[in-house]
């Protein structure tokens, strides 16, 4: 264990700032995932130690909240919007049509690490629906012809 935390990244920073604070935990954790877009298993391991938590509490943490990720995502996100709206207007396929084009389910990496596919709940954007937001960038009523474009569109700019 002790070989695991030596080589985890310092999060010192992070526990000194939250550890006195109400709802620490879950603080710490969601800077930790901001800083590395998942938790490490090596930095849920010093952070136990450092904020004198069990293990077992930051992962019961980690898999009860759905906006914690255990797993690096990939390079590229792809996330489609599931809100009333969009739902409505055919979410439910666009999620389809990437999974199959990608080989992924929801909620998964390509074997690569370039794609990650989510569904997330409500963008704001109900009037553009259906919305896709890839890498931060919005794509109004997209349709299931567009998907392999979007994906050729990222692994373009990647090429460059």
């Amino acid at each position: 264990m002790s070989e695991q935390l030596s080589s985890a990244p310092d999060i010192s920073r992070t526990v000194k700032k939250w550890l006195k604070k109400r709802g620490s935990l879950i603080m710490a954790l969601h800077e930790i995932q901001n800083t590395f877009g998942y938790v490490p298993r090596s930095v849920s391991l010093q952070l136990a130690h450092l904020m004198d938590v069990p293990l077992a509490r930051i992962y019961e943490v980690l898999t009860f909240y759905n906006y914690f990720r255990l797993d690096p995502p990939g390079k590229n996100t792809i996330s489609v919007c599931m809100g009333t709206a969009c739902y409505l207007k055919g979410a439910p396929k666009l999620v389809e049509a990437f999974a199959e084009e990608l080989g992924v389910q929801e909620g998964e990496t390509t074997p690569d690490g370039q794609f990650f596919l989510q569904s997330v709940r409500c963008v704001g954007c109900c009037g553009l629906a259906p919305v896709v937001v890839v890498n931060g960038t919005v794509m109004s009523k997209v349709d299931v012809s567009q998907v392999k474009e979007i994906i050729a569109s990222c692994m373009q700019k990647e090429e460059v």
